[in-house]
């Protein structure tokens, strides 16, 4: 016998065997959005890792497992945002942006510990809210939601940190019999990403971090302000915009002081009577949700000019606050028990230089007073030198993960680190023209240095979303921008619209 056919042998027993134990830890299921079927599977953690003899969690996790008969081991692991956010519950829309890895790798989705299928630790009456709600009810509703993970088998909720739950995710690569695997980190999961490189560096192929958290971001930052801030220069330099939206820096200025507001309003989505009280920290918050997405963003100078009529409609639409909970929604109880411990384990008190640091500063530090808190090990917060191609996504127009995080981070990770942003993109760029085709090429380059000479050109500088009108103002701009340049030469410059027509 050859030795040839020997190897072939040998390649074609190795591939059964894996085969057989992935099918011997994992069985059929099906996913909502899924035709077909896809490998679930689940395996015991202790809560406490210190005690591994202790009370147990299982921790779940959904494989999309690759067809192709000579399928790769380095399987991509995606890591899901928040922090709250189930891995599995947002499978169908990783799945899309990743199929092509998909061909020849297995994609794995594990709920992190505190979320989805895996010891969740969710709030209903926060996450399901179908109104605006005041701080106090927040804070109320809070304190209710602790008492109630308290009492859960595994309330012990200083065990759901971030050091803790990348353990977990290296037994599931084990369990899987995986060798090493990709890392897909998104908002909160790049720091996740980065957490497991730190400790498991040999487990690594390649890493992929979607809107950077550094392992010292400390939740409040002036990024809001800057988006914000950013939207109204631009504003004033778009002639549509400003004469549809004049001096709209200052009407925010107004508008936030003039708070708070009885407000009276059809459901947005059920069409029932709406009654609540907006208060200024009310109204810092859906704003600050509308900037995460050019689009959105685009729409805001509109937004707040309607609200400066008593009109919020537009805002708490656009900010999704009445909107039914998605698959992207947050478990809150796991969301506390990360920043709590994560943020405030570097002593000192949060940032507050501006409104959105001083709402963000004063909601945690009043949930945090009463949270368990996770013991962070030091070496959480470094950044040591990659061994592995790391590939950094940022977005200029992104309200908090900024461009100068993915840069801080890149230089720390060293010369095996590539840094890519698109100046007016918002939050997360995985979906963004060709970036996902960057993605896989550099995730499937057989070397290193391919993956890191990844070509990007095709990842294009866009331009920032004009600002949305409504009809009326459409119509009322162009009729003014042509009386303007046909009487340019006797008049001068065009005059501007003193206010916003009213739809």
């Amino acid at each position: 016998m050859s030795k040839r056919l020997i190897l072939r042998l040998l390649s074609g027993f190795a591939l059964c065997t894996s085969v057989a134990a992935h099918a011997a830890v994992t069985k059929p299921c099906r996913l909502p959005d899924f035709p077909q079927e896809v490998q679930c599977g689940q395996i015991q953690r202790p809560l406490d890792p210190a005690q591994p003899g202790g009370k147990k969690i299982d921790i779940h996790y959904v494989v999309i497992p690759s067809q192709d008969r000579n399928k790769l081991q380095d399987a991509v692991f995606l890591l899901a945002g928040g922090p709250g956010q189930s891995a599995i519950n947002v499978a169908s829309w990783a799945n899309g942006l990743l199929a092509r890895m998909n061909r020849r790798r297995d994609l794995v989705f594990v709920d992190q510990r505190g979320t989805g299928r895996s010891a969740p630790l969710e709030c209903p009456a926060l996450e399901k809210a179908d109104e605006v709600l005041s701080p106090e009810q927040k804070v109320k509703l809070t304190d209710d939601c602790l008492r109630q993970l308290q009492a859960l088998p595994y309330g012990d909720l200083q065990y759901f940190s971030t050091s803790i739950a990348v353990q977990d995710l290296e037994a599931v690569r084990q369990r899987q019999g995986y060798g090493r695997i990709n890392l897909v980190g998104a908002s909160y999961g790049t720091r996740a990403g980065l957490e497991y490189l730190r400790q498991f560096p040999q487990s690594v192929r390649r890493v992929v971090l979607d809107g950077v958290v550094p392992p010292d971001m400390r939740l409040a930052s002036s990024d809001a302000q800057k988006a914000l801030d950013a939207l109204f220069r631009d504003c004033v330099k778009e002639a549509a915009c400003n004469a549809s939206y004049p001096d709209l820096a200052q009407r925010w200025k107004k508008l936030l002081a003039s708070q708070p507001q009885k407000v009276s309003m059809p459901h947005p989505r059920l069409g029932t009577p709406l009654k609540f009280e907006m208060t200024r920290d009310g109204l810092l918050g859906l704003v600050h949700k509308t900037l995460y997405s050019p689009t959105s963003l685009s729409a805001l100078p509109y937004a707040l000019t309607q609200a400066e009529q008593g009109n919020y409609a537009p805002l708490i639409t656009m900010s999704g606050a009445t909107s039914l909970p998605g698959p992207g929604g947050i478990a809150y109880g796991m969301h506390f028990s990360v920043w709590c411990g994560e943020a405030f384990a570097q002593g000192g008190s949060l940032p507050a230089n501006d409104d959105f640091e001083k709402l963000m500063a004063e909601m945690y530090t009043q949930t945090c007073k009463k949270w368990p808190r996770a013991e962070i090990p030091a070496a959480f917060f470094t950044i040591p030198l990659s061994a592995s191609p790391v590939l950094l996504l940022s977005g200029g127009l992104d309200p908090v993960t900024p461009v100068r995080h993915g840069e801080a981070v890149a230089k720390a990770l060293g010369a095996k680190a590539r840094h890519v942003q698109i100046e007016n993109a918002g939050h997360g760029l995985l979906a963004q023209g060709c970036v996902r085709d960057v993605v896989h090429r550099f995730l499937n380059a057989k070397e290193e240095d391919e993956a890191l000479k990844v070509d990007t050109k095709c990842v294009r500088q866009i331009p920032r979303a004009l600002a949305w009108q409504s009809p009326v103002a459409a119509k009322t701009n162009k009729a003014v921008d042509k009386a303007a340049d046909k009487n340019a030469d006797k008049a001068g410059p065009k005059e501007k619209l003193k206010e916003e027509p009213k739809p």
